[in-house]
């Protein structure tokens, strides 16, 4: 499951657009950056998505993604124009198609390349949801078919969130703060409804004609969300953005994304164990939900005259992980880029473990923690937060004096290094730390994480 947050300018310290994303997928379902360039295309030539083949556009944006390794599409983004796009599973009492159409995030991929602005991407999202359909397994492993939600963002400050049932949708416009996750949330005041949406209704006994229309009401099944804790995060999100008086930050997103729930908040010797609430930052416990909970790869992005910064963690685990900077979007981008601008991604990684990327080398560290998570957490906690506000300071010293694209890459390269670097110091750290028996997962989380590892082939 995942979480979306927005804050449009006038709510933010900047005064620049925030957006920040925690995609929750499979525990081995590896995630990893992905730049594609800008490109032109043949007339007539077709575009292989996930499952489909679509017509292809004549030119397509620069993309930058974060992509489960084995899509076409992305889970979270954004593309050279200043556009930001997330998406989310939402349970509806109509059952998803199981027979394979465009799945949610080729719909965000193609709203990044192909859309100019929040409002451009939307139409092209919508236009794409009503020719080809929504459909197809979105599992790693096993069968997960479900609708989706998108909220939609951009550098000039426009922001939408969008939510879908098959080819239907409603739009809402944000006003200042907003935050979606695994339920429908758009009630009787959307700004655009799908011509189809209340015929839908109709036709399944949801919505006798003449009454008024709330979208959510109509078409939400709690139940099935209330299994995904959707409802009580999107709570919890929107009382993390609605509780700060002042302009939120980049690193107050940060520390939003590596929320726990109030429980976690309000103990020391909290631990991801069992069932997780209202835990923004989830863990894989053990039970048949849960397996689709683990937060696999978080991103943060600051869009505004001249910002276009994106902090992305490139692992699982946000608060085992430290945010990292790249400067891509309107101001920092021109021909080139990709060959001085980008850090170093790395290889792709794949669902079994490969010590020579950077998602499943933080494995490493991740899975070391959940041993005696209190304790081994509190190894590092201090040195990472120290290390990323001495990041988000020199990013900031940066765009204060109007440093240039050639600066933004050199800086960028060098504090991912760095912070490659930081990891292998708090592995050994986390390592010297002894397990504490009562600290100890549970013999049903223990279980779940040892089958995880057999299947990634991953060695104590």
């Amino acid at each position: 499951m995942c979480d979306t947050l927005v804050a449009r300018p006038g709510t933010t310290a900047t005064g620049a657009l925030l957006f920040a994303k925690n995609s929750d997928r499979e525990a081995n379902e590896a995630q990893y950056p992905l730049f594609v360039p800008a490109a032109a295309h043949e007339p007539g030539a077709a575009l292989a998505c996930t499952y489909i083949s679509i017509p292809q556009v004549a030119r397509t944006h620069a993309v930058l993604l974060s992509k489960p390794f084995w899509m076409w599409g992305a889970e979270m983004g954004a593309n050279a124009q200043g556009v930001v796009i997330g998406n989310e599973a939402v349970h509806a009492k109509i059952a998803p198609q199981a027979e394979p159409a465009l799945i949610g995030m080729d719909l965000l991929r193609l709203g990044l390349e192909r859309g100019a602005s929040a409002e451009e991407a939307l139409d092209v999202i919508t236009t794409l949801l009503e020719a080809h359909g929504q459909g197809g397994n979105c599992a790693h492993k096993g069968r997960f078919e479900y609708h989706n939600a998108f909220l939609i963002a951009d550098a000039k400050g426009d922001a939408f969130v969008l939510e879908t049932v098959g080819r239907d949708w409603a739009v809402e416009r944000v006003r200042d703060r907003r935050s979606i996750s695994n339920s429908y949330t758009i009630g009787a005041d959307f700004e655009r409804l799908s011509e189809g949406a209340e015929g839908l209704a109709r036709e399944h006994g949801l919505a006798p004609a003449g009454q008024g229309f709330d979208f959510a009401d109509v078409f939400a099944n709690r139940q099935r969300s209330a299994l995904a804790s959707g409802h009580q995060r999107w709570c919890r999100t929107s009382a993390l953005l609605g509780a700060k008086t002042g302009g939120i930050s980049a690193r107050e997103m940060m520390r939003f994304l590596r929320d726990h729930g109030a429980q976690a908040a309000r103990r020391r010797d909290w631990r991801p164990d069992g069932i997780l609430g209202g835990a923004v930052s989830a863990h894989a416990t053990y039970g048949p939900v849960r397996r689709f909970g683990q937060t696999t790869a978080s991103w943060v992005a600051e869009l505004g005259e001249g910002r276009a910064v994106h902090w992305l963690t490139a692992t699982a685990a946000p608060d085992t992980g430290i945010f990292k900077p790249v400067f891509f979007g309107p101001g920092f981008f021109g021909p080139g880029w990709e060959d001085a601008g980008l850090p170093d991604f790395g290889p792709a990684p794949g669902d079994a473990f490969n010590a020579r990327t950077r998602w499943w080398q933080h494995e490493r560290l991740h899975r070391a923690v959940l041993g005696n998570y209190p304790e081994r957490l509190a190894a590092f906690a201090g040195e990472r937060d120290r290390l990323e506000a001495s990041f988000l300071a020199r990013v900031e010293a940066l765009l204060r004096r109007g440093g240039g694209a050639d600066e933004a890459g050199t800086l960028s390269r060098a504090i991912w290094r760095e912070a490659d670097a930081a990891e292998a110091r708090w592995l050994e750290k986390v390592l010297r730390v002894p397990e504490n028996p009562a600290f100890r997962p549970s013999p049903f989380m223990a279980a779940h994480w040892g089958s995880l590892a057999r299947q990634a082939r991953m060695r104590g």
